[in-house]
């Protein structure tokens, strides 16, 4: 009897074994079938520019000299091998890739997708700026420009595969960013002399910030930056990025090219990809994970004591990142005594808007003013009142239970329910992302269109209108990045 009820149970357990693996694998093929039913992919999707930079470069390619000549070969083999190629159909005013289009970088006054270098005649500091994923170094213009007013050195590094084509981020390494910042690090520090080295980072960048940070700690010959800035930091992203990489692998053995992708998008920004390779969501989830390791080896030995002082500007609701992580990998593991600052952006808790929100990071925001803890100072910029758009600043210091308001005089431009992950580095009069369309420029503001009709119509998604392009509180973020940095006025230079 009891034989055949084990040989029974065996066959239960086989048959049940073989129907979830057929389920698996027939629900593989389904999504497979999904993902190939996608647009096809374009010209700037499967082009290979093998000129660009890469770490294992480095011994040979060491100075900002060097990296500019690779950046200026990457640009040319850009035009031949896309710009010279796209087909009759992408030959429209809305089409990065047109030559001449609206939307073509090289119609702008600069083309911002290159390293860029802003230089006062007596620099008082230098400031490394490193933009995010899929973005180019435009992200960081306009913080750029206002470091430079106050005597700041500015460098804007284009990181590898960036401010080309999509096609660009399929191969990348994170390691490849990483020889690129010590580059931007090392050619800033060596004509700064003893003047202070700052690192800003944007989401991908402010990754790479910290982890630029971490290797003098860890005995790197590296000079150490005296302060960091991170906008949205990625310092944890989504644990579904740690499959990015087999449905990589998966498409090039199967022959699925756009299963290298985890979005394929018309390409209208001229400084950002809408399209994404799903090896760059594999190599944000290396990098992070690398970080997470590191900062908690070094915590376990001797906390992060020496760890440069960090300001870092995050909304409480952001779906690129979620902001959780920021606190559990990285600020609450600084040292008390750091002198660190993280500075949150509330949603509009204006009474006609709160009511609509799916979900509200109220929890969140309570359990940070209530732990008194916290080994950084917390500023949050929220409404006075639910009855009134305009905001103040919550705030209290490192260690401390007490908790402060201070009127901003500023409020929530109307019908504006959040910020958003891509807003934080850009004013609202940017001239592609701001909220008013600049009178007689007949370029397109992205964002700025704010129109109603039918789905579907329009070139570009209609979804993408959706999400802020800009910061309203930019000109409070920068004064608090001057106050944090100790720069000099403009008018005392």
């Amino acid at each position: 009897m009891n034989r055949r009820l084990r040989s029974v149970f065996k066959h239960i357990v086989l048959a049940t074994g073989y129907g979830l693996l057929g389920a698996i694998v027939f629900a593989a093929i389904g999504y497979i079938y999904f993902l190939e039913t996608r647009p096809d992919l374009k010209i700037w999707h499967t082009a290979r520019l093998d000129a660009e930079f890469t770490a294992e470069r480095s011994n040979d390619v060491n100075t900002l000299a060097g990296y500019l000549e690779i950046e200026e070969r990457v640009m040319q083999q850009l035009q031949q091998k896309v710009y010279d190629r796209i087909g009759a159909e992408d030959r429209r005013q809305i089409v990065r890739y047109h030559r001449g289009s609206m939307m073509d970088p090289d119609s702008r006054p600069a083309n911002w997708n290159r390293t860029f270098e802003l230089t006062p005649d007596r620099p008082a500091a230098g400031a490394l700026l490193i933009h995010g994923l899929s973005d180019s170094p435009y992200s960081m213009r306009a913080i750029a420009e206002s470091l430079y007013s106050h005597n700041v050195l500015s460098i804007g590094m284009r990181m590898p595969g960036h401010g080309t084509a999509p096609s660009g981020l399929v191969d990348v390494h994170w390691k490849d960013f990483v020889a690129a910042v010590r580059i931007g690090a090392n050619e800033l520090k060596s004509r700064l002399g003893d003047a202070p080295l700052f690192i800003v980072g944007y989401s991908n960048g402010a990754a790479l910030a910290v982890e630029y940070a971490l290797a003098p700690l860890e005995g790197s010959m590296s000079p150490q930056a005296d302060a960091l800035v991170l906008l949205s930091p990625a310092i944890g992203v989504s644990p579904v990025a740690a499959l990015a990489r087999w449905q990589g692998r998966l498409g090039k053995i199967a022959g699925f090219k756009k299963l290298a992708w985890n979005s394929i998008e018309p390409e209208f920004d001229p400084y950002k990809y809408n399209s994404f390779a799903v090896n760059a969501g594999d190599q944000i989830h290396q990098l992070t994970s690398a970080i997470e390791r590191r900062i908690n080896n070094l915590a376990a030995a001797h906390g992060l004591i020496y760890f440069p002082r960090t300001i870092a500007f995050q909304s409480v609701v952001d779906a690129t990142v979620p902001p959780q992580a920021l606190l559990d990998r990285f600020f609450m593991k600084l040292d008390k005594s750091g002198g660190h600052q993280l500075v949150l952006f509330d949603v509009n808790r204006y009474s006609e808007t709160e009511p609509l929100l799916r979900s509200d990071p109220d929890s969140f925001v309570k359990s940070l003013f209530e732990d008194p803890g916290l080994p950084f100072d917390l500023s949050l910029v929220t409404n006075v009142e639910t009855t009134t758009e305009d905001v103040m600043v919550r705030f209290k210091l490192a260690q401390s239970p007490f908790v402060f308001d201070r009127p901003l005089m500023r409020a929530w431009p109307a019908e504006m329910f959040s910020m958003s992950h891509v807003a934080v580095p850009f004013p609202p009069d940017d001239p592609l992302y701001g909220g008013s369309h600049v009178p007689g420029d007949e370029r397109v503001t992205l964002g700025s269109v704010h129109i109603k009709g039918e789905r579907n119509l329009l070139q570009i998604p209609d979804g993408f209108f959706m999400r802020l392009r800009h910061n309203p509180f930019f000109d409070y973020m920068m004064k608090r990045i001057v106050e944090f940095l100790e720069l000099e006025s403009p008018d005392t230079s």
